[in-house]
């Protein structure tokens, strides 16, 4: 006689088994998310020069420029250090999200998921 789908998986393991567990890392992983979401990440570079702060949704909060920067005869330098600020708090919120994201599928989700 052959054995239908309620019989279960190797490992002990049934369908509603499975089915709880993928619900529960979908809840945490949504929380998680909105977590992130609401999540700040502030930068500076040029020693402080230039500040940025973005949210988990890389969406720029502000951006904070001291005068000593500002030099009409160098502008590309500010753009650079500018730049440079925002770049490296998408990196951040990236590396964050991925990284929370992760522990939560035991690190086996796919680089640049989220």
């Amino acid at each position: 006689m052959a054995k239908g789908f309620g019989g279960g998986f190797p490992g002990g393991m049934n369908m509603n088994n499975l089915m709880k567990q993928a619900q529960k890392m979908q809840k945490q992983m949504e929380q998680m998310q909105t977590e992130l979401e609401n999540k700040e990440f502030e930068v500076t570079s040029g020693g402080g020069a230039v500040k940025v702060v973005i949210t988990g949704k890389k969406q720029i909060k502000s951006i904070e420029i001291s005068p000593d920067v500002v030099d009409p005869d160098d502008v590309e330098m500010l753009q650079d250090l500018v730049l440079t600020a925002v770049n490296e708090a998408i990196r951040q919120a990236d590396e964050t999200a991925n990284n929370e994201m992760g522990k939560i599928a035991g690190g086996k989700l796919p680089g640049g998921l989220f």
